[in-house]
């Protein structure tokens, strides 16, 4: 089914950027621009655009990973004098470089976690450029705090958890200053980017969702740039989502991407379901690989989760060992069963959730008291969370209440730590725990469980020769509502907030039998030592350059303006339709065939009077009046319909349901094409339709005289697509044996006896033509959706069958600029009807009568 992207260019051109600070005085544009490879820039500074038509090489050997903070440690000297930058070894941007080819240069831009003196600034980037191949952004301190603190944290970061801003408590309501300024520091950071950039040889990879519209910019820039993005935390339902006042700005800027990834199928799903309610979009899966279809382009939709890096969690754990940190805590919690949680200080990680199931196991199971204690790690939080001092407040309390109810002199059952603690002491609580509990009600990966599976998996010191081997055996309890949960099939899922079922999981995790324990932890480390980081940045890399070759293929164009700005990516010989150009070869042609498709290129598609105008009626009636002109409307609508609306047209040919009907110009009865005459399926297609309808509100059934038709568009966009997938699966089924077609087009699903297309009654017509020696020397052939590219193929292949000359000049037009076998475009059904017109006022002109004078009186052949 097309996607209705595709019937317009103008549908989702709309929007312009918000100016920060002065207004400006913008230069106007037109809304639409049509020129490949120039794009003017988002606002008044000068752009180039860089739009190469032949394709690039694949072979980089640099990548541009930008994300909102650079993967450094900064500090001050002593002295207060100067700064000391490192690398932050716990990044996951300085860790994806293993999965890069080893001679790929990687280049980061993002912002550093300190305040750099605007004095300072220009000394700290050229350092940072020279010793770390970093590019720093610095963000004004307004848009800063409106930026981080205030969309990305207050708005997206909420929503993206599913916490709607029902009230001032719960949330930040949307604050068109906070979006203006989440806007312009990804402006800034583009311009870094673009300070860079070598755009017909590097790749751009986006993290996150602080960056989101980033690619709209570099993409207005470079047509032709490869570039992908990852989101690193959860993606809302359309539900959730669709509450975002700039929900369509936001989808249509990460669809300037040529890759967009996710950890989990869930949250690819629900962007998808977004891009199909919002935008009307549709995807297709192909050979494994997810695409959306827009305007050209197939954005690939990649699912991957993150790992971890093996090889630095192997050297803290040497490191824990050599400082005695493991055999420290083994000997402190000895006689103990341990419980760890590791996790931020927020409100969706479900700490306090967590607390109140290790109560319920101490009193459900009193056999524990005593024995088994929950180490709760808290980091700092990140950043000025919503409702976080609230959290705080109930967590200690929890604490107070567990060890005042169930501790005795010698022990705590709750050990709460809420200070930032070391790599390796981490390492070290990982190595002696018999099971994390992770209980976040909403979080995008969390690789705490792969953490604790590596670690309790052990390493070996070659250094010493010791074999510091772990217990080999894990247990985990993980909220089914994190990302990396799918991929722990050995875990004991839970919902975090039955904290019955918790408490009886966390119960079961640590009575289970130590062979059991053992052959879970095989089956998790086996996943997660094979799918570490390395092989996520591989993989991710591999999907963007496939996904890239195919768009290097086509020509790109820059049209749109604001956040509405968008690639089309169109065959190279593709382009509009010159009306002099054709009223030039229509002058000289002596044998003309003209084929129309009627809705959506002679006739609205979201008319809802279909009755042609009297403008259109006496352009048909004086293009039929030429002699020279064999003029045919082919459409997928009965007889009956076309009959009455065209009844003023006497010399026009028709060809009803798709060319099962057939009328010649000048005839009134009405021929059979197809060979078959038999519908006894009907009875059988019928029932099932019938099933679909009634299950599906806004759908209905049109009843031709040769075909059935089930019609979706007034139903709801993603359950109708949904049935439609079903119903064709369905029919296919159950009408395996019968001649007849089962094919879905926009918005409907159809059922027609075989070998009859708009292909064949194009061809029928040439044929005709040639027979009663009158081969058409022009053809003018335009239809706007699929079954009109049967006829685009037909003339397509018409030279080299001799159903045509090859001097023929041939015009076969779709209707908006799309993807198509055609040759040449016009935007709308208004540009048809004035191209038709041009026509029309040819034959009307004296040059052209005597022209029909000079000829020998034959008309086109049929009588």
């Amino acid at each position: 089914m097309m996607s209705r992207s595709y019937t317009n260019l103008l549908d989702l051109a709309s929007g312009n950027f918000p100016v920060m600070g002065r207004e400006r005085e913008r230069r106007r544009l037109p809304r639409v621009m049509t020129v490949p490879g120039s794009i003017a820039e988002l606002d008044d500074d000068q752009a180039h655009s860089v739009a190469s038509d032949n394709p690039s090489s694949l072979a980089s050997d640099r990548m541009i990973i930008v994300a909102n903070q650079l993967p450094l440690k900064a500090k001050r000297r002593q002295d207060n004098k100067a700064w000391i930058f490192s690398w932050d070894e716990d990044s996951l941007l300085s860790q994806l470089k293993d999965g890069l080819p080893e001679d790929m240069e990687v280049l980061y831009v993002g912002s550093l976690r300190v305040d750099v003196d605007p004095i300072e600034q220009d000394d700290v980037a050229q350092l940072l450029l020279d010793r770390y191949k970093c590019v720093p952004t610095f963000l004004p301190p307004h848009i800063l705090e409106k930026f981080y603190d205030g969309f990305c944290k207050k708005q997206l970061w909420s929503l993206f958890h599913y916490m709607l801003p029902f009230s001032a408590d719960n949330g930040r309501r949307f604050d068109r200053s906070m979006w203006e300024a989440y806007v312009s520091a990804n402006k800034f950071f583009s311009q870094k980017v673009i300070e860079v950039l070598n755009p017909e040889d590097d790749f751009v990879w986006i993290h996150d969702y602080h960056l989101m519209v980033l690619p709209t910019f570099l993409r207005r820039r470079f047509n032709r740039l490869r570039m992908g993005f990852f989101l690193h935390s959860p993606w809302p339902s359309s539900e959730i989502y669709r509450t975002l006042p700039v929900r369509e700005e936001i989808l249509k800027a990460l669809l300037n991407s040529d890759l967009i990834g996710f950890h989990t199928f869930d949250y690819a799903r629900h962007f998808l379901s977004c891009c199909s309610r919002m935008l009307g979009l549709e995807y297709q899966s192909k050979r494994g690989y997810i695409g959306l279809e827009y305007f050209g382009r197939t954005v690939g939709v990649k699912i991957m989760p993150v790992g971890v890096h093996m090889g630095q969690i192997e050297s803290v754990i040497k490191l824990a060992h050599k400082e005695g940190k493991v055999e420290e805590l083994r000997q402190k919690y000895e006689g103990k069963t341990v419980f760890l949680g590791v996790d931020d200080m927020d409100i969706f990680k479900g700490i306090d959730l967590k607390l109140l199931a290790m109560e319920q196991m101490l009193k459900q199971h009193p056999k524990w008291r005593g024995r088994a204690v929950l180490v709760q790690i808290a980091n700092p939080a990140r950043g000025k969370g919503i409702g976080l001092e609230q959290v705080q407040a109930e967590i200690r309390e929890s604490c107070k209440r567990i060890n005042e109810e169930f501790g005795k002199p010698g022990y705590e059952p709750v050990i709460f730590i809420d200070k930032q603690v070391s790599i390796s002491e981490k390492i070290a609580y990982y190595s002696i725990a018999e099971c994390v509990v992770v209980t976040a009600v909403r979080d995008g990966m969390n690789l705490t469980p792969y953490e604790y599976i590596v670690c309790r998996q052990g390493a070996l010191d070659t250094e010493s020769g010791t074999d510091l081997t772990g217990p080999k055996k894990s247990m985990l309890v993980v909220s089914e509502f994190i990302g990396c949960s799918p991929s722990l099939s050995g875990a004991i899922r839970v919902n975090p907030w039955n904290v019955e079922a918790t408490a009886e999981a966390m119960n079961e995790a640590i009575s289970m039998e130590e062979a059991e324990k053992q052959l879970r932890h095989d089956k998790h480390y086996r996943y997660v030592s094979t799918h570490d980081v390395a092989y996520w940045s591989r993989s991710f890399i591999q999907d963007m350059e496939r996904t890239c070759a195919e768009h290097f293929r086509r020509r790109c164009w820059g049209i749109g303006l604001g956040f509405g700005f968008r690639v089309v990516a169109l065959d190279p010989n593709f382009r509009k339709l010159s009306i002099d150009a054709i009223v030039s070869e229509y002058s000289r042609a002596k044998s003309r065939a003209i084929l129309l498709d009627y809705d959506g290129t002679v006739m609205p598609q979201n008319s809802i009077n279909k009755t042609p105008s009297a403008e259109v009626i006496s352009i048909l009636n004086r293009l039929c009046g030429d002699p020279r002109n064999t003029v045919f409307i082919v459409s997928g609508r009965g007889k009956v319909s076309l009959s009455k609306w065209l009844s003023p047209c006497r010399k026009l040919g028709i060809a009803a349901e798709h060319g099962y009907f057939l009328r010649w110009p000048q005839n009134k009865e009405w021929e059979i094409s197809s060979q078959n005459s038999e519908f006894g399926w009907m009875q059988m297609a019928e029932p099932v339709m019938k099933l679909y309808t009634e299950a599906t509100d806004g759908s209905s059934i049109e009843t031709k005289e040769s075909a059935l038709v089930w019609k979706y568009r007034d139903a709801d966009s993603g359950f109708g697509f949904a049935q439609a997938k079903e119903m064709l699966d369905h029919l296919e089924g159950v009408l395996a044996n019968e001649p007849v077609a089962v094919k879905s087009g926009q918005f409907i699903v159809e059922v027609k006896p075989q070998g009859v297309t708009k292909g064949l009654v194009a061809e029928k017509i040439f044929t005709s033509m040639v027979e009663n020696g009158n081969r058409a020397d022009f053809v003018l052939c335009i239809g706007d959706d699929r079954s009109d590219e049967d006829m685009f193929e037909i003339i397509g292949n018409a030279v080299s069958r001799n159903i045509l000359s090859s001097y023929t000049s041939i015009f076969a037009c779709t209707v908006g600029q799309k993807p198509s076998k055609a040759k040449y475009y016009l935007d709308d059904t208004t540009e048809v009807i004035t191209m038709l017109e041009s026509l029309a006022e040819f034959a009307d002109s004296p040059a052209s009568s005597e022209e029909d004078s000079d000829s020998d009186g034959s008309a086109s052949g049929f009588s």
